[in-house]
Formats: structure tokens, sequence, C-alpha cells
């Protein structure tokens, strides 16, 4: 759902936007949903972030971007880059769109990385498979160009990967990405395994790259914190759905649904001593996919849990401006009623106007029917 139009924000032109992505694998004991309907758009020149926990899909819409999954997954929906519908390219277009129109930084460079090879030679290899005529000479000159634009010395090249440290070799994965000059860098997980002071090195490359060459940048993280810090927005995803999505301080700061409440309130702000003491945590784990809960997914975790949530499936309703949340308490008890939906007197945001609700551009009501079919 394009949740900008929901919230009557101006249009924007996308490089990347995504409506309606469906991913289910395909699997001997079933179908298993791992996306269910994940809507975003991202501007050239800004950065989203999605968050939530292992398991609630976000690496799995990163690899469908790319026509990454195995073909054990089935992919519905629209995945726009440039305008181009990626789900709908032959493979020679693909190809080219790969590294050159958008590229990945994938989680665990050790094991992204090939061990035998040198790193150099691995920064060179899309290069040299998008631009075949570059001459060797060309190549050494770009490779030793990227190196330094990641913070490394053109040296580096040469080694292979247990060579380098952790943050060195996610800098030659950053390197690699660059190596084409796409519009579109996705980052998962790019700060895994790495301690505060690395992390905090690679957050700043990523930040004046983006700043300095303009690219788009999807950035995926289970720290909701990480991504406050980085991104323009925040989308915060559970059971493989959208939550939340709104400016990414915003939803830090004042989440307005209960999942995105529990992951800011699970880090201490500092200089707030109450915080640190008293660090709250979420119990319970995240739903199978194979066998959600009727009503809202998040329900049996919920602190704030109403009788009603078990009875509907929110979608994303207005929160303010250019902000979007999935929850009945969301909408006011007269929004609720006239989208079908069981008001609760305890419902504890502001609602809006009838003409502001939030409508799928499908035509569906703005919250799904009791007990969806799944």
């Amino acid at each position: 759902m394009d949740e900008r139009a929901r919230a009557g924000a101006s249009p924007r032109t996308d490089y990347l936007r995504v409506k309606d992505l469906h991913v289910t694998y395909r699997t001997a004991g079933g179908d298993i949903p791992a996306v269910r309907g994940a809507s975003f758009g991202l501007a050239p020149g800004s950065k989203l972030g999605v968050a939530g926990e292992s398991g609630c899909g976000k690496s799995t819409v990163a690899l469908a971007l790319l026509r990454l999954l195995p073909k054990s997954a089935r992919v519905s929906g629209e995945i726009l880059i440039d305008g181009e519908d990626v789900l709908g390219m032959k493979w020679g277009r693909l190809r080219a769109v790969r590294w050159a129109g958008a590229s990945v930084v994938f989680q665990g460079a050790m094991h992204s990385l090939n061990a035998v090879h040198r790193v150099g030679d691995q920064i060179a290899e899309p290069i040299l498979l998008h631009e075949p005529r570059t001459t060797p000479a060309a190549v050494r000159r770009r490779v030793g160009a990227l190196l330094e634009q990641v913070g490394l010395p053109p040296a580096r090249a040469r080694a292979y990967p247990h060579e380098l440290s952790g943050g060195q070799r996610q800098r030659v994965m950053i390197a690699m990405a660059l190596a084409c000059e796409p519009r579109l860098i996705i980052a998962d997980e790019p700060t895994t395994a790495l301690d505060v002071m690395i992390q905090a090195q690679i957050l700043r490359l990523i930040d004046s790259l983006v700043g300095d060459t303009g690219i788009s940048m999807l950035m995926i993280s289970h720290d909701l914190s990480v991504l406050a810090d980085t991104c323009d927005r925040l989308a915060v995803m559970y059971a493989g759905r959208i939550v939340e999505e709104g400016p990414a301080q915003q939803v830090f700061d004042d989440a307005r649904h209960p999942y995105g409440a529990a992951l800011s309130a699970a880090f201490p702000r500092i200089g707030d001593p109450s915080s640190r003491r008293n660090p709250h945590g979420l119990a319970g784990d995240p739903p199978d996919p194979a066998a959600l809960p009727g009503g809202c997914a998040f329900r049996p975790r919920c602190p704030v849990v109403q009788d009603r949530c078990a009875a509907v499936d929110p979608v994303l309703w207005p929160v303010g401006p250019d902000r979007a949340a999935a929850c009945v308490r969301v909408p006011s008890d007269d929004d609720a009623r006239a989208a079908g939906v069981p008001a609760g007197a305890d419902a504890a945001s502001p609602g809006m106007p009838p003409e502001q609700v939030a409508r799928d551009p499908n035509g569906a009501p703005p919250i799904t029917r009791p007990e969806e079919t799944r």
C-alpha cells in the first residue's frame, strides 16, 4: 500500500517501488508465507531502514528485490526499479540490472567473499562482467579507487579475505557493491558481528557514501537504534508484514505500533538512567509463519492486546503526516466501525477524518475481514 498517498503526502518519484509483495516458500510440509503484502518506496538519495526480529521477512524482501531467492520461492506483486518491473524482466535484462542498477551488501562478509581469491579480483569481477572492454590496467585503477573510497589502501587488493579484519572485509563488500556505480544499494545486516567501534565506522562510511554519490540505500537490521541513527525513514516488519512506517526518528522515539514501541524500548537511552537500569524486553518469539494466529499476528505477545485483536488483521492506517501503523488502536472508534471493525472504548490513538482513512489501492477496506484465510 502507498501510505504516502493515504496520509495525503505529495507524490514523489521513487527509484525503488515495491507494491503488495508476497513471497511464499514451497516445502514438503506445505506453503510457508514469508512476506505478506509488503509495500514501500525509496526515493533517489534517500535511506530506508527495515527493522524486525529474525524470521520477520526482512532478508527475504531484500533478496526478492533482485530475484535472488531459491526456486522454491513463489513471488507475486510488483517490484519496480527505475520504473521497470523486476519480476517481469527477462534474464538478460535482469543480469544487466544486478550490480549496475542495484547491488547487495550481504550479511556475513567472511561467508560472502570467496576464500581462495584475492579481494581485488572479486571487486573487479562485476566490472569485467558489465564492462568487458575495460582494460586490465583500468580495472586495477578502479579497484584501487574503490578501496580508497571505502577507507582501505589500494595495496589491500592483493589480500585474501582471511588476511583482513571483520571491518575491512565489510568495507570490501561495500566496495564490491559500488563497483558498477549502481543507483541503489541493498545492505542486509551490514554491521552484523562487528564490535561497536567498527560498527560506527561502517555506518559513518555508509552515510558519507550516500551523501557523496546520491545513491539510494535500503538497510536491513534487527537493531532499531542503528537504523534510526542512519536512515531517513523506518519500516518495522513483523510476521512478514510492515506494521509501521514513517520518519526514522519519529518511529524510534514515538512508535505507534506496540511492536515498534517494544523494539525501541529494548535499547537504553544515553542520559536516561531509568532506561539503563530497567531495560524492557519482549516476551515470547515471533510466530511460526506456517501457523500464524488468527487476527493480529502480534496479538499473543502484545502488551496492550484487546478482545477485538483476535477478530481482525489490521493494515496500515495514517497516524500523522507521512506515517502509518497497522494496529486497531490507531483509528478512531467511528472510523473502525465504518470499516466493519469492532470498536473499542480503550482505543488510545486519535482518529482521522473519514476521507483520510487508509485504503488499499485495490479497493480493499482499511482492515481485512475477520479470520483472514491464510
